[in-house]
Formats: structure tokens, sequence, C-alpha cells
């Protein structure tokens, strides 16, 4: 396979036909920033966060997944990429709780995005699922990134219990036909909570010692959600025999 030579933010780079701009800016040193790309998955260019900007190139490309180009000229991070860049960190933080998201907090601070221009707006607001002893489901949390339905997909697990469900501003990650986790497929492999950026899946004895619930707390019961106050927070008192 014939290498290519390209020029990305002034420097001069040659890799192997193929390589994507976010790998070949890697190889000199430069990081282009990502938030659902997981080097063990398919990249997918869903978040948009590590476009770049291409001489010649009315739009903006996804360095994830762009392939090089032989005399490609590259920009990384130039006023329009940090312009784009950071609208989409504020639209993505003004609709989705980021509290356990430190890789996209720290992105907000480096590109300096205020979530708060765009407050007021409708949030994405889901049942907390609490359905099964391995891990709880916030898709409040959720930034529908995929990276949990490409590690029970084709990617790793191949057992298929995730999936996308709903459409537009609704869509958001469930189980086949929204039955519980011990009714589906899953197999408890872990690798979707593993994979998750923001804390929308998260370990249930993570959970526990974080809320200060006893380790030998049950889950709320199968396909039980636990109810949320008027403020959107959990009701931690809920039992497994609570509704």
């Amino acid at each position: 396979m014939d290498d290519i030579t390209l020029t990305i933010d002034g420097q001069s780079v040659t890799v192997p036909a193929g390589t994507t701009i976010r790998a070949a800016a890697a190889s000199i040193g430069i990081t282009v920033p990502t938030v659902c790309f997981h080097s063990h998955f398919t990249a997918n260019s869903l978040c948009r966060v590590c476009v770049v900007e291409v001489e010649r190139s009315r739009v903006l490309m996804p360095a994830c997944s762009r392939a090089v180009e032989a005399g490609m000229v590259v920009r990384t991070d130039s006023p329009r990429v940090r312009e784009a860049r950071r609208t989409i960190l504020e639209l993505v933080g003004s609709t989705v709780d980021l509290s356990q998201a430190p890789e996209l907090q720290a992105l907000c601070r480096e590109y300096g995005a205020d979530p708060a221009r765009f407050a007021g707006g409708e949030r994405r607001e889901f049942p907390f699922y609490d359905d099964n002893a391995l891990y709880v489901r916030d898709y409040s949390k959720c930034i529908l990134c995929w990276r949990c339905v490409q590690a029970c997909g084709t990617d790793v697990q191949y057992t298929f219990a995730l999936t996308l469900t709903g459409r537009g501003f609704h869509t958001r990650v469930n189980t086949f036909a929204g039955v519980p986790i011990p009714e589906s497929t899953c197999v408890y492999c872990g690798n979707c909570v593993a994979a998750c950026p923001t804390g929308a899946l998260k370990g249930k004895r993570e959970y526990q010692i974080e809320n200060g619930l006893p380790l030998d707390a049950m889950p709320a019961g199968p396909g039980r959600r636990r109810r949320r106050d008027a403020a959107g927070k959990l009701d931690l008192t809920q039992n497994k025999d609570q509704v």
C-alpha cells in the first residue's frame, strides 16, 4: 500500500494510505479531541467534536473517520474549528447531565464552552433503571455516543442486548423491546459499562458507594424504575418492594 504525504498544522507527515486524519495527527504529536471515538470500536463520526478544517473543503471533516489524501492541508485548531467544538459542547451540556463526564468537562474548560448560552431549552430526561445486580442505567446522562451499543454488538460481544430507540431529540439507548436487563440477551460482560464516558451506565457497587447505600442493597426489581423528586433527584429510599 502506497504512503501518502500531507500537511497537518504546518507539519509534513507521511502515513500509509487509509490512515485517518486523527491517527496521522497523533503520529506527529498532535492530539485531536474526541468523544464518541474509541480505539476498539468502529469510528462512527457521531459527536463531531473531532472536526478539523481541510483546505478547499466546504465543510469541516470528522478526523476520526476521514482518510487522508495526498497533498491534503489540515488545520486542527483553527478559529472555525474551535468555534464548532465549543458550540457542540455547549449544546450537549445544555441538554444532558455531564456531572459525571470528566472528559467532556475538561473539553468544556479547554474551549470555553458555556452550556448556559442555551439554557431554557428541553432537557433529555429519562427514567433511572435499577433492574439488575451488576449495573444501573441513567440515560439522562447519555450523550448517544453509541459506545455501549457497539460494545454489545459486532465490535466486541455479539450479544445485541442494547439498541437505539426513538427518533430525533427523543432517541435513546434501550434494550430490544424495552424489556428489563434480566429479560434481555445481556450476559453481564460489563463491556458497555466500561465503554460509557458519562456515567449513564455505572457499576452497581460504584453507584451504591457514591450514594451511601449498603453494599448488599438489592435492585429496585425487574423492570422497576426509581422515582425522581420535583428537583429531578432520585428517590434513594425506594426499595425492591416499592413501585
